[in-house]
This record gives structure tokens, C-alpha cells and sequence, in this order.
């Protein structure tokens, strides 16, 4: 199933927390299996919070990994030396063609990846 962007985590902590001062960009959207991981693995996370995470992912479309996606996950790995979560992230935006929603400045430079930062409420 195609998306127009993928969610990196920190997104969609902004966005379950009321924290985006932008609307999200129209199109279809989808999330890695990193991005559940990482959301769900939250030592505090309550059973409330694992069921509002569970419903917004609900309504996203899940991108698993795959061979595709790990072959690019190593290469960018080699390239960029980012952190293994964040190479997952990278390959499957690249390898899905999709844009990453991203306010993780090391990501903006793999050069292949096309990355979109969202402004976020400052904290009053």
C-alpha cells in the first residue's frame, strides 16, 4: 500500500501530545515498525496511553520491514553512521518513496531521503 509520508516518532509524539503549531500535510500517511516499537516501549506509558497510541496507529498505514528495507537500512548505516532505529526509519521513507515527517536534523542529510520538519509549539 502506498503512502505519501512516513512518520519518524518524534512527529508523532508531537502530534499525540498537541504539540504540532502546523496542520499535517494532505496525503496518505504510514509509520515503521520502529515507530510502534519506540512509541509502545515507553518504560512510564500507561494502559491509557498504550490505547491512545494503539488509535491513532489504527488509522495509519504499518509498514513492516523488509528485505528492501533492511538492505537499505545497512547501506545508509555505512553512509550516514546514524543510529540503527533511525536508519529503519530513513530506508523505509526511501524505499517506500514517501516523504519523512521529520524533525530530526540528522536525518535531513542522507542525501536520497526527502525529509519535511513540522513547527512545534514552544512551551508557555
Amino acid at each position: 500500500m502506498s503512502v505519501d509520508y512516513l512518520f519518524d516518532t518524534n512527529i508523532l509524539i508531537y502530534l499525540l501530545n498537541d504539540r504540532l503549531a502546523e496542520n499535517l500535510p494532505n496525503g496518505r500517511y504510514g509509520y515503521s515498525v520502529i515507530t510502534e516499537i519506540e512509541l509502545l516501549s515507553f518504560p512510564a506509558l500507561t494502559a491509557t496511553d498504550a490505547q491512545i497510541i494503539n488509535n491513532c496507529l489504527s488509522n495509519i498505514v504499518f509498514l513492516n520491514l523488509t528485505e528492501t528495507i533492511k538492505q537499505k537500512t545497512i547501506s545508509l548505516r555505512r553512509a550516514y553512521r546514524v543510529k540503527l532505529p533511525d536508519a529503519i526509519i530513513a530506508a523505509t521513507a526511501i524505499e517506500s518513496g514517501a516523504i519523512l515527517l521529520s524533525n530530526d536534523k540528522t536525518l535531513h542529510l542522507i542525501k536520497d531521503l526527502n525529509c519535511l520538519s513540522l513547527q512545534v509549539k514552544i512551551h508557555e
